[in-house]
């Protein structure tokens, strides 16, 4: 070989080896049990996911809807109750109503127009409605406990997609640390090869072939702990976003290798059972809210009946400074029906669409069931 030739091959050494060791010595910190920063709390799985059940805000948001679904359902009840109203009125004449009246000195003679009334009137009055039957009130009855359960269902959908979630960052982020591992040991490995390739290549015993072929498995090594290590930082980032972990604070996680084989058992003989589901839960809660709707616009064919109570404290004076001298009070109760007899025949095009939105949910149980049964297998 000659000199110019032995400087070219000299050159290439220097720069791979050097390259190494740049790129092998940012992993050291990484130990095979934690990431990131020493010195820092590490979390297990367990603890990554005990803590994501705590404070992850998307579980507290379903949380929270648990109580807005009670709040909805008092507002929708709350028509079963009495509904008292006050309200008062204020009128001045300025020219009295006319009435027509008959003379009674000449029985049969044209009526004769007299004003009536008084020029001031105030009315106070205190009104009491107690709905008795309402096709309305009967649907959020039969439909409160569904939604509470709806939203309960929900809620512990939330708690299963956080372990899944947060499991799945966290085996994400373990592997590429152990896969960071692999590459420095691997990148090691590769370097004594060619610093080994190298003097072979010196002293004769292989030709330049053995020597390239050497420096390429280094640079690749090297460029895939780099990507690794690159990957580490997203990877990091998506488990605390799952968990709701603070951007500002900093974990280790840590693993045991026993106790991730034991988890790993799986009784395979097991029958699938899809009411067990919580997606097939939701399903049926949402199929029975829709056979409520249904049987209300059923009712809607029904007459509402109501039952009502007015108080009225009456004050009538011609001078308005003497309005509230003296009050005619007045009192009545009574029934109220109301019978809808033709609604442009929408009754019964409601009727129809909520029995073909249900069959769209009975299609919809039929595809959750190959779906899951497919994920089973």
């Amino acid at each position: 070989m000659d000199k110019k030739g032995f400087k070219i091959v000299k050159h290439r050494f220097c720069i791979s080896i050097l390259i190494a060791s740049i790129l092998v010595s940012p992993f050291a910190g990484f130990s095979q049990n934690s990431a990131h920063v020493e010195h820092q709390e590490s979390l297990s799985l367990t603890d990554c996911i005990d803590y994501a059940l705590l404070h992850q805000p998307f579980l507290k948001q379903s949380k929270i809807n648990v109580s807005v679904a009670r709040a909805n359902n008092a507002i929708n009840l709350s028509g079963w109750f009495p509904q008292v109203n006050a309200t008062a009125t204020l009128v001045h004449y300025d020219e009295l109503p006319t009435l027509f009246v008959g003379n009674a000195a000449k029985p049969g003679s044209d009526p004769v127009a007299t004003k009536t009334g008084v020029v001031n009137t105030s009315i106070p009055v205190i009104s009491v409605t107690q709905a008795l039957f309402n096709p309305a009130l009967l649907y959020a009855a039969k439909s409160a406990p569904l939604l509470l359960k709806q939203a309960r269902l929900a809620t512990d959908s939330s708690k299963i997609n956080v372990v899944t979630t947060v499991t799945k960052a966290y085996y994400n982020l373990l592997l590429t640390l152990e896969q960071i591992n692999v590459l420095k040991e691997d990148t090691v490995r590769l370097g004594k090869n060619l610093t080994d390739a190298y003097h072979q290549y010196l002293g004769g015993i292989v030709d330049e072939t053995d020597y390239l072929q050497a420096t390429i498995s280094l640079n690749n090594s090297l460029a895939q702990l780099r990507q690794a290590t690159e990957n580490v930082t997203p990877l990091y980032a998506q488990l605390k976003q799952n968990m709701g972990y603070p951007t500002d604070a900093e974990f280790n996680i840590s693993f045991d290798t026993l106790e991730m084989k034991d988890a790993l058992l799986l009784d395979t003989t097991e029958d699938l059972q899809f009411d067990k589901r919580i997606e097939m839960q939701q399903l049926r809660v949402s199929k029975d809210l829709q056979h409520n709707i249904v049987d209300y616009y059923r009712l809607n064919f029904l007459p509402t009946l109501s039952a009502y109570y007015n108080y009225n404290y009456e004050f009538e004076n011609n001078k308005f400074s003497n309005l509230y001298n003296t009050a005619y009070p007045n009192a009545l109760a009574g029934l109220s029906l109301n019978l809808p007899l033709f609604t442009g025949f929408a009754r019964l095009q409601n009727v129809h669409k909520a029995k073909l939105q249900e069959q769209l949910l009975d299609l919809s149980e039929d595809q959750l069931k190959l779906q899951i049964n497919t994920e089973y297998r």
